[in-house]
């Protein structure tokens, strides 16, 4: 694997951090005023703010149709799309890494190609392409690319990935036909900066696992539990998975909403503002309609508990308090070998303006990372 010393995922931090859904409205379902909303500006001041702090990742989300049948204005249906995102942002920051997230059946593997060597170059050799297989039916369909069974969707990952990275890497034109795709002649340029641009792949079932395992970099786990043990095993089980089957080291990155206050009670009641008495409950309903699959054998009370934990930030994992117990659950994290961790807040320009303050000065005491010294350091 060449990794590019330019690229900060690959920095020594044990708790690497990232900013994760600014390009939309982030990843609460509330009605509250102050919440993030899909805007240019917000969003490139909230890239700046955590790239100044040294932040590793700044991951966008691609979504193609809001979730409320029939109302088109619905602010989840309002996303920046995520190549020119990352371009605009590439060219605002220093430091950290710049992501895309690509729906495969919704881009040609030609066009993702140029798109991220081109924003790799636009960065200084800082981009990250996270890969997604499947989405929800009704985005895909405005596609023409209706959903493919759940063992061919990874096919077709994989066949498009193939692709993508011969045209990173190939000098000579080469042709190529395979199940979901037929290339004549293919060939892009320029090429990216870096010799290996990472990958991030979120793939939870047993074919996404072994997906991630061979072809990403940064796997994204879907935590299960906030017990230390077992979230050590979900870690172990993913990372042995890679180094026995694959031979390779991969990290394990997760995705957390914040909700940070001087007290424990303030950021409890918070949190019940936002999701209880002011949450999108539209929003959630519909959400939880379109998972009618997975949800119709959960208990009344395992339902409840999944809908709170979506309508408070996209089934994240909580952390809700002070400073100092954020940094408690983060170095529980880490021990438990999860090496970076994608936020999100329900006002970002806020959220960070509170992390930035008080969190980093203590995760930098607590060993967890080390001070930043601007983008030139490389620390």
């Amino acid at each position: 694997m060449g990794q590019n010393e330019k690229n900060p995922i690959y920095n020594a931090n044990r708790m690497k951090l990232g900013v994760f859904a600014s390009n939309g409205k982030g990843t609460t379902m509330t009605l509250v005023p102050e919440a993030h909303r899909a805007d240019w500006k917000k969003s490139l001041e909230a890239c700046v703010v955590a790239d100044r702090a040294g932040f590793e990742a700044l991951v966008p989300y691609a979504r193609w149709k809001g979730y409320v049948d029939g109302k088109p204005d619905h602010p989840s249906a309002t996303v920046l799309e995520p190549y020119a995102w990352a371009a605009g942002i590439a060219q605002a920051t220093e430091h950290a890494c710049v992501f895309s997230t690509s729906h495969i059946p919704t881009i040609h593997p030609i066009f993702a190609a140029k798109q991220g060597a081109t924003i790799d170059h636009i960065s200084g050799g800082r981009f990250a392409l996270n890969v997604v297989g499947g989405w929800n039916k009704p985005e895909l369909e405005m596609f023409g690319a209706p959903m493919k069974e759940h063992e061919l969707r990874y096919d077709q990952v994989e066949e498009w990935l193939t692709i993508v990275q011969r045209l990173w890497s190939e000098r000579d034109e080469f042709d190529h036909e395979g199940q979901f795709y037929k290339i004549n002649g293919g060939l892009s340029s320029p090429k990216p900066i870096q010799q290996h641009v990472p990958i991030m792949n979120a793939g939870g079932s047993d074919k996404g696992r072994h997906f991630a395992a061979k072809n990403a970099d940064l796997c994204f786990l879907i935590i299960r539990s906030e017990n230390e043990d077992e979230i050590r095993a979900q870690v172990d089980d993913y990372r042995n998975l890679a180094h026995t089957e694959y031979g390779r080291d991969v990290q394990i990155w997760m995705h957390s909403y914040v909700v940070q206050r001087e007290t424990a009670q303030e950021a409890d009641a918070y949190l019940n503002r936002y999701v209880v008495e002011m949450g999108d409950h539209e929003c959630v309903d519909a959400w939880v309609e379109k998972q009618a699959a997975n949800t119709k054998l959960m208990s009344h009370e395992a339902l409840e508990q999944m809908r709170f934990r979506f309508a408070a930030g996209a089934g994240g994992f909580p952390l809700v308090g002070t400073a100092e117990m954020i940094v408690n659950r983060l170095s529980m994290l880490s021990r438990a070998g999860i090496a970076g961790i994608l936020l999100s807040w329900v006002d970002y320009a806020e959220g960070l303006e509170r992390w930035n303050r008080s969190v980093m000065p203590m995760l930098e005491q607590a060993g967890l990372r080390e001070p930043f010294r601007g983008a030139a350091s490389g620390a």
